[in-house]
């Protein structure tokens, strides 16, 4: 008998002596599985036996799927079974139950699953032809196997996948269609009409090649039907004209042309007819693509990915939950996500993977919440007197909702169980005067506090601002405030250091730093993020860590609706300041066409003629500070040099060291520049009053909550302000976000309409990590937010480990999702 397979068997009888636990073997038997197969297909002699090794690796892998223990013996006897007709033995092997087992036939070797397929991304001038794959050596390595595993998928490839977000098989599984072309609508040639998107079968008379005067090749053939006859032009694709020969029947989809009065197709998907319709005739996926990747190309690799992995799928819901809410099984709703069979059958499959992201989410918050919520706090015996002798001395009165808030905040760090509360407010809603009064009860206790924000400009802000604030109340001969960057020099560090360990610093303000192994404090009891949305889960435990389970807050000046906010923060309590200070002036907001630029430059000088400054935001190349860094200075030289040459402008962009920006922040503050020129990084944390116009380039290619990020940078002074959104684009979509922006100054009002236009993946982007990826869920989903939450909060009632073995799957799952949620470098 071969080794793989004796060592099999013992560790099946071994498991059956431990009452089918899944524990013959450290990890369970789904985790061995992949380890045997390897193994086992080495010692393999013909295609039966490979057939019956992966029919026994496929049953290891679903075995912890199997909740009865019933199930899990008959799936034993039946890997029994087929290593019987493998090693040929007479005798069958014992299978140790309180009954003796049914005898059950040797399986009868099954036809091989179907090949997957790729083939190597084409070159935009080279023939695409599909060569069909054997197995593969991904499929020893399962979904977390590089696509580069898959046959035909070179390096070169995976670079170019990888722009998509794409690394591994899993990841290409989860590269979803943006939209769908319905070709479904079959006419014949006779029936077509004018600017309708179609599907026709037709035979092919002849086809012929011209070559253009820039010598480019147009490839033309003559279609027919038996109802009539139409021209299908193709563009420098010379090689169409030894594949499209006469008398070959193809499909053909795209939209109905006109050319000197005659219907035509220009550059339409088509396929041979005796081949499975990928293209056309169908529900065509199209998906994200990049830079010599091919629509085509993507079709026919996730084409056979899906076919392929779809069978290997463990669908990690319980099969009862899943029939209980009416849901597809995870690899058909997958199948129907990529190649649906209807609209319906589509839609069915989004609302089932959707509720997989929000209940993989949910169960992720409330375990945090359960580990947060038994850890022994520092409670805060709050000084009343204090608090108020602080707030009364302000030179302004606390709105409804600060109140509210700061009592939210007082009642909870009063309490020995931590606090874990996130405060949302809008652009200037007075979030840090809160923040800083909890702050000033805590050190009134002798404790300390710190904020922690997530760029060194922000970090300055909110040091300047509570700065500030201490003076106007009084109290900042009482506080020892101190600010600690990455960019803070040794010989400054050091004290901030010494001071924060034997808690001679109070009120801390800062960046990542603060979480660094050598910062220690004394007796850290509240700590306090900004921009919560930029920071991964790590880190926050991180800071936990520093004083011994403190008081948490977390702020956001991204209002996130409420019902989205429990989903994605479910580990938090929520306050909301939802009231503007009295006095606020209304930003007026217009948006223009790049025809109307030199009319925005006009204004921003005669804003400038009246003593004000202005910013002047560069667009948004992609996600890299390099990128915008060097478009910002290229911005700047031809700002300075061309358009506002008797002007001083300042330039601030992220690769910038923090010397560097603080100096440009000071020659604005003290109006030694006129005009500061940046990229993203004013979105947060820059307060100058007299800054009353700003100028956003490119605004189309920014999100609307971004958008009003930015307009937040005005208005904070007695001048009227104003935003002018100037866009490099007029799509309709553009232009229904920028006219919400000229219609409205609230930022929960834009948050609701931010997430309609766009959904919560793009709303938050790919800058703000430390959110789980969000590719299906819509904020019409209101009814699936609120069931998964349900569904999740009855899965952790009744199993908060998850240690239930029909859970298992879940569980794994749950690990894996959170695990991919990456703090940012």
């Amino acid at each position: 008998m071969k080794t793989a397979f004796q060592t099999l068997q013992k560790i099946l009888k071994q498991e059956q002596k431990l009452g089918y636990k899944n524990k013959a073997v450290i990890g369970g038997l789904e985790r061995y599985a992949n380890n045997w197969l390897v193994m086992s297909l080495k010692e393999a002699s013909s295609k039966d036996e490979r057939l019956a090794i992966e029919k026994i690796t496929a049953t290891l892998k679903k075995y912890p799927s199997y909740a009865a223990e019933a199930e899990r013996r008959e799936s034993i006897e039946d890997i029994f079974n087929t290593l019987n007709s493998l090693t040929g033995q007479e005798e069958q092997i014992a299978v140790e139950s309180p009954a003796p087992p049914k005898p059950s036939a040797a399986p009868k070797p099954t036809a091989p699953p179907k090949p997957i397929a790729a083939t190597p991304a084409p070159k935009a001038d080279a023939p695409k032809t599909a060569t069909p794959i054997k197995r593969s050596v991904a499929a020893l390595e399962g979904l977390d196997a590089s696509v580069t595993r898959l046959p035909g998928i070179k390096d070169a490839n995976a670079k170019k996948l990888e722009k998509l977000g794409v690394r591994s098989i899993g990841d290409l599984l989860t590269l979803y269609p943006h939209r769908y072309d319905d070709y479904r609508s079959l006419k014949t040639i006779h029936q077509l009409e004018y600017g309708e998107d179609v599907t026709i079968i037709a035979q092919i008379w002849q086809t012929t090649t011209r070559k253009t005067k820039n010598n480019r090749s147009i490839v033309s053939s003559t279609l027919s039907d038996g109802t009539g006859t139409i021209e299908v032009t193709f563009f420098n694709q010379p090689w169409l004209e030894s594949k499209l020969t006469p008398g070959k029947q193809i499909v053909l989809s795209g939209r109905v042309q006109q050319y000197l009065g005659r219907l035509i197709f220009q550059s339409p998907d088509w396929e041979f007819l005796d081949k499975t319709q990928i293209h056309t005739a169908r529900l065509v996926p199209v998906y994200p693509l990049t830079s010599g990747i091919t629509a085509r190309w993507m079709r026919n690799l996730q084409k056979k990915t899906v076919d392929y992995w779809t069978q290997r799928l463990p669908d990690h819901l319980p099969t009862e939950t899943r029939k209980r809410l009416n849901f597809p099984s995870l690899d058909e709703a997958t199948r129907q996500i990529h190649f649906p069979d209807s609209w319906e059958a589509l839609e069915k499959a989004r609302r089932r993977l959707a509720f997989d992201e929000l209940l993989l989410i949910q169960l992720g918050v409330l375990k945090q919440r359960q580990i947060w919520r038994k850890q022994q706090g520092q409670p805060v015996k709050i000084n009343r007197e204090a608090v108020d002798k602080f707030i009364n001395a302000l030179p302004f009165t606390l709105t409804n909702a600060q109140q509210k808030t700061l009592n939210e905040i007082l009642g909870d760090i009063a309490q020995p169980t931590p606090m874990s509360r996130m405060l949302q407010g809008d652009v200037g809603s007075g979030k840090t005067v809160v923040a800083l009064a909890a702050m000033l009860a805590t050190i009134a206790d002798g404790g300390q506090a710190a904020i922690l924000a997530p760029t060194e400009i922000l970090a300055e802000q909110h040091f300047a601002s509570m700065q500030s604030l201490l003076q106007l109340s009084g109290f900042d001969r009482q506080i020892n405030l101190q600010l600690l960057t990455g960019s803070a020099k040794a010989k400054d560090r050091q004290p901030i250091l010494e001071g924060l360990a034997d808690g001679a610093v109070q009120l801390l303000a800062g960046t990542h730093a603060i979480i660094q192994k050598d910062v220690e404090l004394k007796s850290l009891r509240l700590a306090v993020i900004d921009e919560q949305h930029r920071f991964g889960v790590e880190q926050r435990g991180a800071l936990r860590q520093k004083g011994g389970n403190p008081h948490m807050l977390v702020m956001s000046a991204t209002p996130i609706p409420r019902t989205l906010a429990l989903t994605l923060y479910g580990d938090l309590d929520l306050s909301i300041i939802d009231e503007m200070p009295a006095g606020r002036q209304e930003i007026k907001t217009r948006w223009l066409s790049p025809l109307e630029r030199e009319r925005a430059y006009a204004f921003l000088n005669a804003q400038i003629q009246k003593d004000r400054q202005a910013f002047i935001i560069c667009p948004l190349v992609e996600e890299s500070d390099k990128i915008e860094a060097k478009s910002a200075v290229e911005e700047h030289k031809r700002l300075q040099s061309e358009v506002f040459p008797k002007l001083k402008l300042g330039l601030l962009h992220g690769r910038m060291s923090g010397k560097e920006k603080d100096a440009v922040m000071n020659d604005f503050r003290q109006s030694k520049t006129q005009i500061l020129v940046s990229t993203s990084v004013v979105e947060v944390g820059i307060d100058i009053p007299n800054a009353s116009t700003i100028l956003i380039e490119g605004a189309n290619r920014f999100g609307l909550a971004q958008l009003h990020q930015f307009r937040g940078r005005v208005g904070r002074g007695e001048h009227q302000s104003y935003c002018l959104l100037l866009a490099d684009s007029a799509s309709p979509e553009a232009q229904a976000r920028l006219e919400v922006m000229e219609k409205t100054n609230n930022g929960f009002e834009l948050a609701e309409q931010d997430l309609k236009l766009r959904g919560p993946g793009e709303f938050f982007g790919t800058r703000q990590s430390g959110l789980p990826s969000l590719k299906l869920v819509k904020l019409s989903d209101t009814k699936l937010l609120e069931l998964a939450r349900t569904e999740a909060q009855a899965v952790f009632k009744q199993d908060p480990n998850l240690n239930n073995p029909k859970h298992k799957l879940l569980s794994n799952r749950v690990n894996a999702f959170w695990t991919k949620i990456t703090d940012p470098s």
